[in-house]
Formats: C-alpha cells, sequence, structure tokens
C-alpha cells in the first residue's frame, strides 16, 4: 500500500481525528501508484502509522481518513460496516411514524467522507461528492439496498458542483446504482404535512430534510398569522404555517418549476382555510416591492441559499444577510416573528448573530431570540468535525 508523510507537526489535527489533510500538510512526492479515490496508509514524519484514508489527487484536500491507527485498513467489507451501523444509529426514526424521510449517511460526520444518502418512504437518493466515496460507490450501494428499511431502489444525483472538484464526471445527472426506479415524484409524510419530492432535479437529493426541526418549530407560530415565506421552494415552511393554522402565506421563489410543484403539495394537504399566494420573484426585488407598497406580515420566513462557499466569501456574503434581514424586519407588523436562516458552512454562529444585531438596530427594532434551531439528529455533527455545523437558524420576536 502506497504512504502518504506528513510533514513535521501535521499530524496534529489527525490525531483529533480530524478527516481532512490538505495537500500543503504531506512531506515530499506524492504516491503515483494509487488509483483516485484508493486506499492510502497516512504517517506521521517520524514514520508512525496515523490511520488510513482515501486519496484524491485533484483535491486541495488530499485525504480524507477513513480509519484511525494501525489496526485495519479499509476494504469492501469496512465500508458496508460502516453504512450499516450508520442506518442502525436513524433507527428511533423508523420507530416513530412523525416521518419517512430521512438521511441515512451524513459523509464526515459518520465516518464516510463524501457519501450522502437520503431516504424517501423507500428510496434512496445518494451523492458521492469526493474521489472516496466514488472509489467505494458500490460497496455503500449494496449496503443501502440491504441496510435501509423497506428499500426500494438506491440511486444516485451526479449534478453536484463539487464533484468537478474531484475530478470526477457530472453526467448522466441522475442514475439508478440498485434496485427499482423511482417514480417521477416521491410522495413523503413530515408531521401534518406530505410532500412530492422530485428526486432527478430537486435541491440538493429532492427535499430539505435538514429543515425538519425548523419546520416544526416554526409551524406552531404562524396561528392566525399572515406569513410570508420566502426562497420557499417547494413551500415546506409555507405548508406547515397552513397546517398549523396561519390566515394566508405568500410563498415567493424565483424557480416556477419549485412552485409549480409548492403548488401540488398544497393539493395533496387536503386542508382548507388558509389562502395560499405563490409569485415567482427574485426575493431582494420582491422584499423592496412590499415595502415600497406599505405590504406588510405577521411573520416572515428567510431561508435562502447558501451566500458563502469559502471563507474568503464570508464578507460579502454577511451584506447580503444583512440586506435581506434588514429589510425583513422593516415588513413586520407590530410583535411580529422572522425565522431566518444561514446554511453557509463558513459563517459562523456568532457572526450571523452579530448581522442580525446590526441589522435590527439600522431598522430601529428590538428583537428577542425565541427559538434556535440547526440540522436535525439524522444530520450529526462529529465533535472532531465542526465543519460539519453549517446550519443555523435563529426565530426572532419583536419587543418594545
Amino acid at each position: 500500500m502506497e504512504k502518504v508523510l506528513l510533514k513535521k507537526g501535521r499530524e496534529r489535527s489527525v490525531l483529533r481525528r480530524h478527516p481532512w489533510i490538505f495537500s500543503g500538510a504531506i512531506e515530499g512526492p506524492v504516491p503515483e501508484g494509487v488509483a483516485s479515490g484508493g486506499t492510502v496508509e497516512v504517517c506521521a514524519a517520524d514514520g508512525a502509522v496515523l490511520g488510513f484514508g482515501s486519496y484524491s489527487p485533484a483535491s486541495q484536500i488530499r485525504v480524507r481518513m477513513l480509519s484511525y491507527g494501525a489496526d485495519r485498513a479499509p476494504d469492501a467489507a469496512f465500508v458496508k460496516e460502516r453504512v450499516f451501523a450508520s442506518v442502525g444509529r436513524r433507527g428511533d426514526f423508523f420507530v416513530n411514524a412523525y416521518t419517512d424521510a430521512m438521511r441515512l449517511v451524513n459523509a464526515e460526520s459518520d465516518g464516510l467522507p463524501g457519501v450522502v444518502a437520503d431516504y424517501y418512504a423507500g428510496w434512496v437518493v445518494c451523492q458521492f461528492t469526493s474521489a472516496g466515496a466514488e472509489f467505494w460507490k458500490d460497496a455503500v450501494a449494496d449496503a443501502l439496498m440491504s441496510a435501509a428499511p423497506g428499500c426500494l431502489g438506491v440511486s444516485e444525483r451526479l449534478d453536484i458542483d463539487v464533484r468537478a472538484k474531484e475530478g470526477l464526471p457530472r453526467e448522466p445527472a441522475f442514475r439508478v446504482l440498485r434496485g427499482a426506479e423511482p417514480p417521477e415524484l416521491v410522495e413523503i409524510a413530515e408531521g401534518p404535512c406530505k410532500f412530492l419530492i422530485d428526486v432527478r432535479k430537486g435541491h440538493k437529493t429532492g427535499f430539505y430534510l435538514d429543515q425538519r426541526d425548523a419546520r416544526a418549530a416554526v409551524g406552531p407560530l404562524a396561528n392566525g398569522a399572515d406569513v410570508l415565506n420566502c426562497f420557499s421552494y417547494t413551500g415546506g415552511f409555507g405548508l406547515f404555517a397552513r397546517a398549523c393554522g396561519a390566515a394566508s402565506v405568500v410563498q415567493v421563489d424565483v424557480s416556477a418549476d419549485a412552485l409549480a410543484l409548492a403548488r401540488r403539495n398544497e393539493e395533496i394537504q387536503h386542508m382548507c382555510g388558509t389562502r395560499m399566494e405563490y409569485v415567482e420573484a427574485d426575493v431582494f426585488k420582491y422584499l423592496r416591492s412590499c415595502r415600497d407598497a406599505g405590504r406588510t406580515f405577521d411573520m416572515i420566513v428567510l431561508d435562502p441559499p447558501k451566500f458563502a462557499e469559502t471563507k474568503a466569501q464570508v464578507m460579502k456574503a454577511a451584506r447580503g444577510y444583512k440586506d435581506i434581514n434588514l429589510l425583513a424586519m422593516k415588513l413586520l407588523r407590530p410583535g411580529g416573528t422572522l425565522a431566518t436562516f444561514s446554511c453557509s458552512g463558513a459563517m459562523t454562529p456568532e457572526l450571523f448573530d452579530k448581522i442580525l444585531a446590526e441589522a435590527s438596530e439600522d431598522a430601529g427594532r428590538s428583537f428577542q431570540v425565541v427559538a434556535r434551531t440547526r440540522q436535525g439528529a439524522d444530520h450529526p455533527v462529529a465533535l472532531s468535525f465542526p465543519e460539519g455545523h453549517y446550519l443555523k437558524g435563529v426565530v426572532l420576536r419583536e419587543f418594545s
């Protein structure tokens, strides 16, 4: 097996079990005899074996650790064991009846770097975002077909920008790996709502499973309220608000396809009594148009896409987050509620709070934090991998 020798002092992160080794931490020539995604033995400068990882010649993250210590080099059986263990840790989700959709494998935080697997009512959809994940794809698919309860099929999405950084192809966009091909739309249940999921073309693997806890927290606050749901996608927060007794809901998204599916999601709820409006628009422009027209709301939800991909983009993203939250704060009626989120991993919770405080000051209004949310238990964060904590949610209520 090829070895990767680290520079002196660069073993500390590996000893802390952080899974990433960057190219600048490696001493000497790169191994030539290892395939992209193949396993290498990682050694400290003094030659001590630190563990084993997947090698990625095209990425700045040159090695992603799979195991620590010298006891066992990963093989297909090792990877399958990891998958079975990861699915087993989600057992509670299959026991309670709240949802039939969840994440089964959460990449680095489940010991399988670059592997994401989401479960939608029997259909498993994967993303393989690193060379090592691609290398072990067949073992992962075999294990998921057996480990996921009632699994009907395992598919993969390849239309992910990060694959290019790993030297991996992005075509075809969708492919069945095991079992049957999923239907055009998969219906799932979550709490009081049902959703139709487009696993071929929808965001991520089709749905924002990581916002489950936030939807459950925000929905009850919408009782009797006029709600504006920005970046609504297929209507998750808006439909929860409707299920919890909102007087009206405006769903705003720039995508006509997303809004069309949101309308279909409304139709399958079999609920009535809430006025629903769908607006295809840029959210920043729509908020300004509401300001200019004097239109206000009791509750506003801001769940934007990622504004910052890297730390270098954080300050530019901070301006965007401040602008949009300031606009929303000015559109709230007295005592109104703002549920605001950031999915930018480079945006720290402390900086996000600072941005919200500055927006509140500029708006000339006082807010109190009534709830904080993050990705749910099926999206765990390993203590050794804080980068896994990307989703931050703050629910604010105005007070005087």
